[in-house]
């Protein structure tokens, strides 16, 4: 599957985005997360559909952070351009979830590892080997952030965090339910029919999500908003959740426990 991004002038990110277009490995290693992810684990795609919804939102609430006047940190801290902070949040997010190819559990941490000579790789050609280093190692850390037992301490990490929860648009959970896992994950991720994210003059992250029943309060204020807290851009979100429609939507008819 192939990735579209809105590249705009950025040579460096249009470069990078048709390496990543056309490597093998690291297309494998998004298929193979799915196996762990859906077909082992019963869970959502994190898989290429999961890479390219997360991928188009950091990049989006980067730039839109941009306009509002909020510094990205490799260029704060390292004197480099807002271009190469696109590049950290596109390969950061394209590369955090591959440590489900080791296991679900702890992948964030398991990511590094399997992340890092894909990494190497992917930017050899494209950087001279110091400016390199840093961009790997900004990455790196925004990997890591997108847990939420890690702390993200640079303005590209908290994108690539608050980034990831945004991927619970209708439909996304069809997979896990379909195969009998009617649970409060499933069945709020499935009461979620769209999220859009804009700019405002009060708030630069303008998330609003647009629900068809209720039981998605979950995904927004249990799954998103986990995200968000401790992100380092709380100030800069607004969180709008509604259902447009007369009445909400049924999704389950019953619901039966077993102690």
């Amino acid at each position: 599957m192939a990735l579209n991004l809105p590249v705009n002038n950025n040579e460096k990110l249009r470069k990078l985005l048709d390496r990543v277009n056309s490597d093998v490995e690291l297309q494998t290693l998004w298929t193979c997360s799915n196996v762990i992810a859906i077909d082992r684990s019963h869970m959502s795609d994190h898989g290429p559909t999961h890479v390219a919804i997360v991928t188009n939102a950091a990049v989006l609430i980067l730039r839109n952070l941009i306009k509002a006047g909020v510094e990205p940190s490799v260029v704060k801290d390292h004197k480099m351009s807002i271009e190469d902070a696109e590049v950290v949040v596109f390969l950061a997010c394209c590369l955090h979830d591959v440590g489900h190819v080791v296991h679900r559990r702890e992948h964030a941490y398991f990511s590094i590892p399997v992340a890092s000579p894909i990494l190497k790789r992917l930017l050899d050609g494209v950087y001279e080997k110091r400016e390199a280093t840093i961009i790997y190692s900004e990455i790196l850390h925004a990997i890591i952030s997108h847990s939420t037992e890690v702390q993200p301490l640079t303005i590209e990490a908290g994108v690539v965090r608050i980034s990831d929860a945004l991927d619970m648009a209708e439909g996304r959970s069809r997979i896990p339910f379909s195969i009998g896992e009617k649970n409060i994950h499933s069945v709020s991720a499935l009461s979620i029919k769209s999220v859009k994210i804009e700019s405002t003059k009060e708030k630069p992250i303008s998330l609003k999500i647009e629900m068809t029943n209720s039981a998605g309060i979950y995904q927004v204020d249990g799954l998103l908003m986990e995200k968000v807290k401790g992100s380092g851009l709380e100030q800069y979100v607004k969180i709008t959740a509604e259902i447009k429609r007369p009445t909400e939507q049924k999704i389950i008819d019953s619901y039966e426990i077993e102690p």
